[in-house]
């Protein structure tokens, strides 16, 4: 019998909230066809077999809290409110460098497609927006370019639209890629952390979401530490 790799955060009448681990898709994709184990269908095992429906999505390599309504009404009034900009969410992110205290980085994407078949064609490009507060850094005596130390921040994260990859577009648009970013971040850098700490996962989880309660009105907090491989990386930050 499988082990259900979901951790379960929330649960009221109409509401599912767990914790996904990196590594893990929330659902069938066109780029990963040979992949079988999704995070809906963990989360229907935890809705006794029922149905759910994601609110929202993270990549695959993201861990962190994820949301899934237990009906279809629940799912339609918290999707107006996403596209409305009203849910709030927190990521946690080891950056390249020392970013800065605080910003914002206001810098329209080209949307990306998941169907290969699409990439050739002329796509859209949106409004995005993140606010970003560094909590720490750290300076280690290794040389991986071409000074004999190298700078690394942990970084809160507050996207205020939701384009694909947002994120990691976007600290690479201001030179502080995400570590463990295959296709936004410097393999140098990947590949010290995947070395030292046995594991290559992207570093970036969402820690925290905020959203009115569609059927309560009340404001409800979700919150999910980093999982352990996450944390375990946090030991390079003194003051963590």
């Amino acid at each position: 019998m499988r082990t259900n790799l979901l951790e379960e955060l929330y649960r009221d009448q109409w509401l599912l909230a767990v914790h996904k681990p990196s590594g893990l898709l929330v659902h069938r994709s066109p780029i990963d066809k040979h992949e079988t184990e999704f995070a809906l269908q963990y989360a229907r095992e935890l809705n006794g077999g029922q149905h759910v429906y994601p609110i929202h999505r993270l990549d695959r390599p993201t861990s962190g809290v994820l949301l899934f309504a237990r009906d279809p009404d629940t799912a339609r009034i918290l999707g107006q409110a996403m596209m409305a900009g009203e849910v709030s969410k927190t990521y946690l992110a080891v950056v390249r460098g020392w970013a800065p205290e605080t910003g914002v980085i206001d810098h329209p994407l080209k949307d990306e497609p998941e169907d290969r078949r699409l990439k050739g064609q002329e796509q859209p490009i949106r409004e995005a927006l993140t606010h970003y507060r560094r909590l720490a850094t750290t300076e280690l005596p290794v040389e991986i370019e071409r000074y004999p130390t190298s700078r690394y921040s942990l970084v809160e994260l507050y996207p205020k639209t939701g384009r694909k990859h947002q994120l990691r577009r976007h600290m690479k648009h201001i030179h502080h890629p995400i570590i463990g970013d295959a296709n936004h971040g410097r393999g140098r850098h990947n590949r010290y952390f995947a070395e030292r700490f046995g594991q290559g996962r992207l570093l970036l989880a969402a820690t925290e979401l905020r959203i009115q309660h569609p059927v309560t009105g009340e404001e409800l907090i979700l919150k999910a530490p980093p999982e352990q491989s996450f944390q375990d990386v946090l030991t390079i930050f003194p003051e963590v």
